[in-house]
């Protein structure tokens, strides 16, 4: 019989994993001094050793360890880690791609994050603007117009408000335009307010520092981003207006957020 030194030495495993497996069940000493709590190895027990080690190092878990030596196909395991693995290849690949990106822009002028946006009920209203300049208008008259549908209606707290563009390309006048705000349930309808509910959404987020004369710039980043990171786009990007003429004076400080949803 091998003493614990010899049998480390042999197996290429430090005392204090023999010990560790020794507590988990997966590699008991043939015998064990009562008087000296000495612990021995049979030469056979090596094999088993060589088993643990090398499962370890595919990145069995010892619970698929223990479920290996208790019969499960070893085929059945490792295929399931192989998914796992390759799950967390393409993870690292999206994420190197995009410090890629980053890396290559002269100055990180923009900043992209993916996060999901919950699943809402939203009162919207849909209309046709001669320029972009009368949304600012238009959104005040409409939300007190639904406001006075609904005087009991509440919005959701943090609050969610958005516009999106229904005509599929920029124009410069006679703008489709699609308001929404979540509230925390449906209310009356009229012709203009109506509900709907929007499932979760992933979405890329993307923020506009300034006039929105210049966010054709940021939405060519985020699309660039997209693409040149794997993302598939669905839906229609989404404007968020944070900071803008109500609350701030100078144009500078506006602050709009890009949401892209993506699957």
């Amino acid at each position: 019989m091998l003493k614990i030194g010899e049998f480390s030495k042999l197996s290429h495993l430090t005392v204090k994993a023999l010990r560790f497996y020794e507590k988990e069940g997966l590699l008991i000493p043939a015998f064990i001094d009562e008087w000296t709590g000495y612990r021995f190895y049979e030469t056979g027990q090596l094999e088993d050793a060589a088993k643990i080690k090398a499962y370890r190092q595919m990145d069995l878990s010892i619970d698929e360890i223990k479920s290996v030596f208790s019969g499960t196909d070893i085929r059945q395991i490792l295929s399931e880690k192989a998914r796992t693995l390759v799950a967390q290849r393409e993870q690292i690949d999206v994420r190197l791609s995009i410090i890629n990106h980053i890396l290559e822009e002269e100055e990180m002028k923009y900043q992209v994050t993916e996060k999901i946006i919950p699943s809402v009920v939203v009162w919207y209203s849909e209309t046709v603007l001669e320029k972009y300049q009368d949304m600012m208008q238009w959104i005040p008259s409409v939300g007190e117009e639904c406001g006075k549908l609904n005087p009991s209606l509440k919005c959701t707290e943090p609050s969610y408000e958005f516009c999106e563009y229904l005509d599929g390309e920029y124009k410069e006048t006679d703008i489709r335009i699609r308001h929404n705000e979540a509230v925390i349930c449906r209310g009356t309808e009229n012709d203009r307010i109506r509900f709907r509910e929007i499932p979760e959404t992933k979405v890329l987020s993307i923020f506009h520092k300034g006039a929105y004369d210049q966010i054709g710039e940021t939405y060519a980043y985020l699309m660039k981003y997209a693409e040149e990171n794997g993302y598939k786009t669905i839906g229609l990007a989404r404007e968020c207006y944070i900071d803008g003429i109500w609350n701030k004076e100078s144009v500078e400080e506006w602050l709009t957020e890009i949401q892209l949803p993506i699957e």
